[in-house]
């Protein structure tokens, strides 16, 4: 396996190591961002992580936050820590593309909210972060596809590819992601990293690119289940600019760390999780439970509502919105779109209101089952993916292999269509050295028990703390 599994490079830490460094004056903003600049001027070429660099607004922002901390004016875990922000996120002044030919010279008049609670944070933004078309599922002709760091030849995973390899890879100490059907939990999974999915509202979408107006959530990718708790502790609540965003109060994601499971029903679908999903999967999902059942939690069999209709509805679903959200430049200028996201777009505008109603209301129907579901339990463990990383010549297979995207979507795409929850976990390694991830699911707006349960895991196992030698 090609993995650091520990050390001390300063690019591997934490966001809440180096935080905790950082607040004792131990390590200069300055200096860890400048050492950040410089690794992705040297990874950047061959990993293709970032769309746009913004060094020198990095630095200022380093050398604000340094003379700040300084005189004792400390923001909290995220002042003075260099992240990145999906290049679906407004930024003031600077290019934001989404992926898309259309946009590679916009540069929005404000920031998006969870930038400028970033920046209100303290955070310093390194630059936007490689995604694809629209975050769609496949890039534009004119980007180069973000690299795996285990392996160029496997997959990076769908459209926040960019902000999982730059955090695997050690380009940044966190990223703000995005996720409509898969996006956040299949790059965490294929990079060996952290991938926070909130409940639907939970975090602001306002300055934020629609894919899919009631599917897209926006979320994080961290090294940690600690570091992703800091991040949402910033960027979750409600907002005066997006109505759709929830006004219940955001808790302190941290105050449950240190806690065991013990009390906690972790629900598993023996069937579910096993059927169609190959060994080494399997392996790691039982590898999660014991561990899980050491730290204290009730393991509770249980039953999930079969999803065959669900993820064949989140296809003409994401279409319907997708049309909706490019109506002012589709199809004005299709000849500037790629084929995969032109062809969706076509599928959304071609079907009938009809039709779309009895998705809505099978989508309900889904949503009241799983919500009764976590009536009886805390937590639901599933696979992120069920199969091993694939490699990138696999993928290129699957728009003839609708059984493959089937089994590829069926953990992902449903919750989505629920709005429930995620947090995906690094748990073990496949034979040729790849991560391999699974997930856990929570009742709409229990993030903090998600964090908990990651927090206690990642406690008493090491998988997160491999890294890719790069």
């Amino acid at each position: 396996m090609s993995a650091d599994s520990g050390g001390t490079d300063l690019h591997y830490l934490e966001l809440m190591e180096l935080a905790a460094r950082i607040r004792a004056r131990e390590i200069s903003p300055v200096s860890v961002t400048r050492a950040q600049l410089d690794r992705i001027a040297s990874l950047n070429g061959m990993l293709g992580s970032y769309a746009l660099v913004m060094a020198d607004v990095a630095m200022a922002q380093a050398k604000e936050a340094e003379t700040e901390i300084a005189k004792g004016r400390y923001r909290g875990p995220l002042h003075g820590i260099p992240i990145a922000v999906k290049d679906l996120c407004w930024t003031k002044d600077c290019p934001t593309a989404a992926g898309m030919a259309i946009y590679k010279n916009y540069r929005p008049a404000e920031d998006a909210t969870v930038v400028r609670r970033l920046r209100d944070a303290g955070a310093v933004l390194l630059g936007k972060l490689q995604l694809t078309e629209g975050a769609y599922s496949d890039y534009h002709p004119s980007v180069m596809p973000p690299k795996n760091p285990w392996n160029a030849d496997y997959w990076a995973g769908i459209s926040s590819s960019g902000s999982a390899t730059a955090t695997a890879a050690g380009m940044c100490y966190g990223s703000i992601a995005s996720d409509t059907g898969g996006s956040i939990r299949w790059p965490s999974a294929v990079n060996g990293v952290t991938g926070l999915k909130p409940t639907w509202g939970r975090v602001s979408r306002h300055g934020v690119f629609e894919l899919a107006a009631t599917l897209d959530h926006v979320g994080l990718i961290t090294r940690s289940a600690v570091d992703a708790g800091a991040m949402l502790n910033v960027i979750a609540g409600s907002d005066p600019y997006d109505p759709t965003a929830v006004l219940d109060p955001v808790p302190d994601y941290l105050a449950s760390i240190g806690r065991n499971m013990r009390g906690l029903r972790l629900g598993v679908d023996a069937d579910w999780n096993s059927n169609d999903v190959d060994a080494e999967t399997q392996s790691v999902m039982s590898k999660a439970v014991e561990a899980f059942r050491t730290l204290g939690a009730v393991i509770v069999e249980v039953a999930f509502p079969n999803v065959t209709q669900s993820v064949a509805d989140w296809v003409s679903n994401c279409a319907v919105e997708a049309a909706v959200a490019h109506e002012k430049t589709y199809p004005a200028r299709k000849n500037e779109y790629g084929s995969i996201l032109a062809s969706v777009i076509e599928t959304g505008r071609s079907l009938s209101g009809f039709d779309y109603q009895k998705i809505i209301l099978r989508r309900l129907n889904l949503r009241g089952r799983v919500d009764a579901l976590f009536n009886t339990i805390n937590l639901l463990l599933t696979p992120a993916h069920p199969f091993r990383p694939p490699t990138l010549a696999m993928i290129k297979t699957l728009g003839k292999q609708p059984d493959l995207i089937f089994k590829l979507q069926r953990y992902t795409c449903p919750f989505n269509m629920t709005g429930h929850p995620t947090i995906t976990l690094p748990g073990g390694f496949a034979e040729e050295g790849l991560p391999i991830g699974f997930q856990l699911v929570a009742a709409n707006m229990d993030e903090a028990t998600l964090i908990r349960a990651g927090a206690a895991f990642q406690g008493v196992t090491s998988w997160h703390h491999h890294h890719p030698v790069v």
